[in-house]
């Protein structure tokens, strides 16, 4: 699978927002990730349904991915899919009937994933990996950015991984929390797919060179190999 990075826009500089996706795109980033927050299931608030309309009508067209941190999943992932997003993942942890949601967001045109808290283990939602599209091991407590990676989500990735070979499975693997230059030749030895990236991407002052050097970074997984 292609390696990606996402850059996750809980970084990005709200005040022109637009723009500052833009020059990240432009940059080499892959594509845009969504922390959608309801101050419950999670403590913080971020954005919701409108803001991804409206990037998509400044005339962002690239890949955005949706990560739903809420109580609400149904509602929110038919409005997400409506404004334009092209992946929504949730957590089973809030929902009765996974599969049913499962099924109804794939029946939305999007891809689908479900997300792993550092605190749940990946075997809660070993049944659902023929379903899916993509697993999202949150790498942080989620919540807020610019946190340190937790080092036992390699434990997660590495189960999830093993599962994907023995049930021959394309699901991709994503990692949210932590990233930046020193740890992504490690993940990407553990056979991680999607790298979202925040605090260490918009916190550069020169977008395309931080990005080569994440390139480079994952590069050198593929010359180990």
């Amino acid at each position: 699978m292609a390696q990606k990075i996402l850059a996750s826009i809980l970084s990005a500089d709200f005040a022109c927002l637009g723009d500052d996706i833009s020059k990240v795109i432009a940059s080499g980033a892959d594509g845009i990730h969504f922390d959608v927050m309801d101050n419950n299931f999670v403590p913080n608030l971020t954005i919701g349904p409108d803001v991804c309309r409206a990037l998509r009508s400044y005339g962002i067209e690239c890949h955005i991915d949706v990560h739903l941190m809420t109580n609400s999943v149904a509602n929110l992932a038919e409005m997400f899919a409506k404004a334009g997003a092209n992946a929504i993942t949730f957590h089973v942890e809030v929902v009765p009937n996974a599969s049913g949601i499962i099924d109804k967001i794939k029946g939305l045109g999007c891809k689908v994933g479900l997300a792993l808290n550092p605190d749940t283990p990946p075997e809660m939602i070993t049944k659902f990996l023929p379903e899916i599209d993509l697993v999202l091991v949150m790498s942080v407590n989620p919540g807020f950015g610019g946190q340190k990676f937790i080092p036992s989500s390699l434990d997660k990735i590495k189960y999830l991984a093993d599962v994907r070979v023995a049930q021959g499975l394309s699901f991709e693997i994503a990692v949210d929390g932590g990233l930046n230059e020193t740890n992504l030749s490690e993940l990407a030895n553990h056979s991680v797919d999607n790298f979202i990236i925040g605090s260490a991407l918009f916190g550069a002052a020169d977008y395309s060179e931080r990005i080569n050097l994440f390139r480079s970074k994952l590069c050198q997984n593929l010359d180990s190999n």
